[in-house]
């Protein structure tokens, strides 16, 4: 089949889904490897993309696209368990995955952790990581990493990995959304380039996440448990009612601060954080644990090497391994941006946090795309505030974006106080 007759069947494959019919393997393929090769545009990606959104896939689709995903891209190989972790996100300033990585890998297994950069928050897993050191390796070289030092916090972009999702993630962040099926698909043909065979994942629930419902979590996770054992992955979830960042930092520079603190234990570290990371890191150590058939207990291994400083020992480890300074503390990591305190209105109590707001406005600031721009909050839900104490912080490179942000608060405030 030449070029020309591979575009028409492949938009045949499109308006088939459009007319919510569903799709063989062979359409899907041809279709996956054509976005994956960028010999389709991005509008006819983007028609794609709205219907999957519109119509969802069937569970067969499901396995088809994401065995679709991963043959048309690289693959990594690792021997043994292969542990990951993977937040559905939606929440910003909540980065426990660079705290988990470096736990488990202290307790003996390896974890390739291969992040996308942000979709629907001011900063992902490889923006916040990219502040301390390199994300973009070939995938010998991110095999090396992993093989020296147990692990690593990458950037998927330039390993070749499920390359068709990056250029459907691409389009997608204009529009910040992403469906829950596509989000499962997107997930799982990573883990299962990167080898991975034990994985948790983090569902954040709320009014104001990617997912608001119990059962809507329940579903995805059901859908994500029943895919993971068609390639050979073990996939438990954590579910959590989240009303709030479990940090202070909005942004990659703010969030790789409290990163830093949790990992060096200091007193104002943000506890929400931390306890988010340990919770995460005990059930996959569970998990491994078991097939490992190792009689520990996930939580007490999991604070014992966060409190003894064995964590940060090989977070700096794999920072050195990826091009970074280790001498880099949250101390001496400065945010070279102008900044503008927000005082409260009035004196009251902080009832809510309207995380999509929070979003929105650490983006006008600049992030992602400047590491430094974003938002420090400095209340959290069910602190008192005194009228005309400073709240929240922004950051930015410009003062324009800094006078737009403080406009936006205005109509889509951050913070209830009652």
């Amino acid at each position: 089949m030449n070029k020309s007759d591979t575009k028409v069947t492949v938009v045949k494959t499109i308006q088939k889904k459009l007319l919510g019919k569903k799709l063989s393997y062979h359409e899907i393929y041809q279709l996956m490897d054509e976005i994956a090769h960028e010999r389709l545009s991005d509008i006819l990606t983007t028609y794609f993309v709205a219907a999957s959104f519109r119509e969802g896939f069937s569970s067969d689709e499901l396995y088809h696209f994401t065995k679709a995903m991963v043959e048309t891209g690289a693959r990594l190989h690792f021997k043994g368990i292969v542990a990951d972790k993977h937040s559905i996100g939606g929440l910003p300033g909540t980065r426990a995955t660079m705290i988990v990585v470096p736990i488990v890998v202290s307790s003996g297994f390896k974890m390739p952790k291969i992040s996308s950069r942000a979709i629907t928050t001011p900063a992902g897993t490889a923006d916040v990581m990219e502040v301390l050191a390199g994300v973009e390796f070939s995938p010998s070289k991110l095999e090396d990493i992993v093989n020296v030092v147990g692990g690593c916090i990458c950037w998927n972009g330039h390993l070749g990995i499920a390359p068709a999702d990056d250029i459907i993630i691409r389009v997608e962040e204009p529009l910040s959304f992403e469906s829950f099926d596509k989000v499962i698909v997107s997930i799982m043909a990573k883990h299962v380039a990167a080898g991975s065979t034990h994985l948790i994942l983090d569902l954040p629930i709320g009014k104001t996440m990617k997912i608001r419902h119990e059962k809507d979590a329940e579903s995805v996770l059901h859908k994500f448990v029943k895919l993971g054992k068609r390639f050979g992955i073990k996939v438990i979830g954590n579910i959590t009612h989240t009303k709030e960042p479990a940090g202070n930092g909005i942004g990659p520079a703010l969030e790789a601060i409290d990163v830093l603190k949790v990992l060096e234990q200091k007193k104002d570290r943000p506890m929400q954080l931390e306890t988010r990371a340990l919770s995460l890191a005990s059930k996959l150590l569970d998990l491994c644990y078991k097939d490992a058939r190792i009689k520990k207990d996930g939580m007490s291994q999991a604070k014992q090497i966060l409190e003894s400083g064995e964590a940060l020992k090989k977070f700096k480890e794999i920072v050195e391994a990826q091009g970074g300074d280790t001498q880099i503390t949250s101390d001496t990591l400065k945010i070279k941006a102008k900044s503008f305190e927000v005082k409260a209105v009035h004196t009251g109590i902080i009832r809510a946090v309207n995380n999509y707001n929070l979003n929105s406005i650490a983006k006008l600031l600049g992030a992602p795309h400047n590491q430094f721009s974003g938002v420090y909050l400095h209340k959290k839900i069910g602190d008192k505030v005194i009228k005309e104490e400073t709240i929240i912080t922004f950051y930015s490179m410009g003062y324009y974006h800094i006078k737009e942000a403080i406009e936006t608060l205005k109509m889509f405030p951050v913070y209830i106080i009652e």
